[in-house]
């Protein structure tokens, strides 16, 4: 669970972009070094980060002192709000159109 109470949020607006940021998400097909047999579906944090930096922890490229690769994590829950906003902007476009051949009598 996540804090989402309402009493503790502030400057609250609607997400009014969410087709164009979702088309700068790349999803891919990949599979981990560590598991070469199993294909997953998923983003790379890096890209992510450019379009919703709070779903990312840690910076690409980054290494400790002795040089070890310190990996970026991804809160793909972090994703869900800018995905429902781009969905109710396509769900309305949709019904739009729609409406538009109704009225024609198409």
């Amino acid at each position: 669970n996540t804090s989402s109470d309402y009493r503790l949020k502030e400057n609250v607006v609607d997400v009014s972009d969410g087709i164009s940021r979702v088309k700068q998400l790349k999803p891919s097909r990949f599979n981990f070094i560590a598991e070469p047999n199993q294909t997953v579906d998923g983003f790379l944090a890096h890209e992510v980060q450019a379009v919703v930096p709070e779903a990312i922890t840690g910076e690409k490229d980054a290494v400790d002192e002795e040089g070890n690769p310190v990996y970026q994590g991804i809160d793909q829950s972090k994703l869900v709000p800018l995905l429902t906003a781009a969905l109710q902007e396509a769900l309305t476009k949709i019904e739009t159109l729609e409406q538009r051949l109704t009225d024609a009598g198409l």
